[in-house]
Parts: structure tokens; C-alpha cells; sequence
């Protein structure tokens, strides 16, 4: 696959960390790809940010927001989508810093018919501190880098190992537990197919594994990306889940269901009001 890669990177309110994706995204090793900032309705400095980078970045930089009233993850990913001009889309979180192959990898990994799941290092509260405070480069960090911060500063080694795997990638081809928004990739097509993600979800939580429950309603399989695409999570403060029961409630109604399309998607948004 030799087509351009959107990079959906979805943010609030944290451009220091933002500002670490963006260099983790300057260093990819594969440039035939684009940047959409999903933006769930930062302040300025956000915007400054963006702006600034635009002419250091070395791949088109695109800022898709809407103003912020609460979490609504879902919908900013979507607006993103519908900028985006990429044939398969990459979804990254705003505090997830990509190592150099990251795009690379998950080229070499797409294939029609297949959505791909990565994980993620996750860095301790203290660790994360001295890296935005210092400017360290974790996605530089080799594996003996990441050993001898382990298990304090952090939680797993396994995301920064790479490893063949081949049809064990298949093995978990209908399994939608664990799929995350903060590393995954879908083909444009499929997520067209599926109207994009559902943003009748309310607040924190399950979003993602309803986009994953769908895609595979519509014949759709997960592929897995670890040993591959491991990003590394800066710490932040857990989200408010308040709304977690409902949403559970809303996503067994889905499980239990062959439903493909969003309620609320891709389709239900304006083409007008996608850009920020």
C-alpha cells in the first residue's frame, strides 16, 4: 500500500503533550502521510501550537475543532475523518508519542479487509514530568533505555519489542476487546461503511469498542498490531466516567445486535461544519 496515510491525533487542552506527538510525527521514517488534529475544543494555546508546527512539521498539518462541550471524542474524530484525505486512517491520541517506524509499520501491516489494533507503554506520573519538563525523547528510547525504567517508571516492555508474528496476527480476528482509539488503523472505505464512530455515546468511555464491534458486523477482521506499532502513553488523570454504565448498557444493545451503521456518524455531520 503506496497511498497517503491520515493520522487522526485527537486533543484537549494538553499541547505540551501534543507538542511530543508532533515531534514522535516529524521523525517518521515513512513521510507519505498527513496529520488531522481531532480537537475537542482546546484553548489557544492549542492553536498556537498547531500553527507553529505547520511550517516545521514536513507533512500537511490539518486542525479540525469544535468547540468543547464535554467529552465528545467520537465527534471530533469523525469531523477529522471527514477532512482527512487519506485512504486509511491511523488513530492516535493526543498523548501517545509515535517511534519513527510507527507509520512505516503500520503500512507494512494494512490489508483490505482488516482493521489493525496496537498497544502502548504506559509512562508513570513522575516519568511523564521529567519528559515534558525536559523535553525527553521516549521515542527514541531503545529497549534496554526502557528496562532500566521498568517497572517503576513503566508498565510494560512488550509494545517496544518488534517481532514477525505472521498469521498469529490473524488469531484474534473477531475478538473486539481491547481495541483502542489511541493506536488504531482502518481503511477509509471500511470506515465509510460503517458511518464512522457513533457519537450518541456520551462522555468517556466504549466508544472505541462500539467502532470495533461494528466494523466487524460488517465482515470487517482485527489484525494485531503489537510487536509492531507500540506507542508511549504519557500518564494523564483518568477521565470522568460517570457515564460508563450507560454506555456499557448502550454498547451490549450493540453486541447483541448485527447493527453496522452509526446512530449518530459520519453522515450526520454537515460538510460545512467540519472545519475548526
Amino acid at each position: 500500500m503506496n497511498e497517503l496515510i491520515s493520522i487522526v491525533v485527537s486533543t484537549y487542552d494538553r499541547p505540551d503533550a501534543l507538542a511530543a506527538v508532533l515531534r514522535g510525527l516529524s521523525r517518521q521514517s515513512d513521510r507519505q502521510f498527513e496529520v488531522v488534529i481531532a480537537d475537542d475544543g482546546s484553548g489557544p494555546a492549542t492553536t498556537a501550537l498547531i500553527e507553529q508546527r505547520k511550517a516545521t512539521l514536513g507533512v500537511p498539518l490539518n486542525h479540525v475543532r469544535h468547540e468543547h462541550d464535554g467529552f465528545r471524542a467520537a465527534e471530533i474524530r469523525n469531523r477529522a475523518i471527514l477532512a482527512s484525505q487519506g485512504r486509511y486512517c491511523i488513530f492516535l491520541d493526543g498523548d501517545c508519542i509515535p517511534r519513527p517506524d510507527f507509520v512505516a509499520q503500520h503500512r507494512r501491516l494494512a490489508e483490505p479487509g482488516w482493521f489493525v489494533a496496537g498497544n502502548r507503554i504506559l509512562l508513570s506520573p513522575e516519568l511523564t514530568t521529567q519528559v515534558l519538563a525536559h523535553n525527553l525523547e521516549p521515542e527514541r528510547w531503545r529497549f534496554p533505555s526502557l528496562l532500566v525504567r521498568w517497572p517503576v517508571g513503566v508498565n510494560r516492555l512488550a509494545p517496544a519489542l518488534h517481532l514477525p508474528l505472521g498469521g498469529l496476527r490473524r488469531a484474534g480476528a473477531q475478538r473486539w476487546e481491547g481495541v483502542r482509539t489511541c493506536n488504531l488503523a482502518v481503511a477509509r472505505a471500511d470506515l465509510d461503511r460503517v458511518d464512522g464512530l457513533d457519537a450518541s455515546f456520551s462522555g468517556w468511555g466504549l466508544e472505541d469498542s462500539d467502532l470495533a464491534i461494528r466494523l466487524m458486523h460488517a465482515g470487517v477482521r482485527r489484525k494485531d498490531g503489537r510487536f509492531a506499532t507500540g506507542v508511549i502513553h504519557l500518564w494523564h488523570k483518568a477521565d470522568d466516567r460517570t457515564r460508563l454504565s450507560a454506555n456499557q448498557a448502550q454498547l451490549d444493545v450493540v453486541i447483541a445486535s448485527d447493527r453496522v451503521r452509526a446512530l449518530r456518524g459520519l453522515s450526520a455531520l454537515a460538510p460545512e461544519s467540519v472545519h475548526g
